[in-house]
């Protein structure tokens, strides 16, 4: 019978180390905010959801629609920043955008909100924008100077 172990070498021996060492490098470059990305998404999925949440959905259509659709919005970033984080950071200021607005969004959207929709849209929103800033400003790190 042949030997098919095999033993736990070194890989400085490996002829492409040097290559595999630089994709390694590359590929965890745009990874340093990695952590808001969780966050992000489980916003975006609470968003989503706190209509059934916080029980508003009789008294508040328009505003179950909105939070549906902003929290689909919000995980789709999040998964986008997973993804390409290189391509997506950018659209970090969107997340900023989007906390604005669903801190504003209960009386536009709404008709008389009471106390517990609006308390429930400030804090997404303001978790929104705090995300938001952490990626933006990761994003600007990252950025070279000319």
């Amino acid at each position: 019978m042949a030997n098919v172990s095999h033993g736990r070498s070194d890989i400085t021996s490996h002829p492409d180390v040097s290559e595999m060492r630089e994709r390694y490098a590359r590929m965890l470059g745009g990874r340093d905010v990695a952590l808001v990305d969780g966050p992000v998404f489980l916003l975006g999925l609470y968003c989503a959801a706190s209509p059934w949440i916080i029980h508003y959905t009789a008294s508040q259509p328009a505003l179950v629609a909105h939070n549906l659709i902003m929290g689909i919005a919000i995980g789709l970033l999040a998964l986008g920043f997973t993804r390409a984080p290189e391509r997506m950071y950018g659209l970090s200021w969107a997340m900023c955008a989007i906390g604005i607005w669903m801190i504003i969004a209960p009386w536009v959207v709404g008709t008389s909100p009471d106390k517990g929709v609006i308390i429930n849209n400030v804090i997404i929103g303001a978790l929104a924008l705090c995300l938001g800033l952490v990626c933006a400003a990761s994003a600007a790190k990252r950025t070279p100077m000319t």
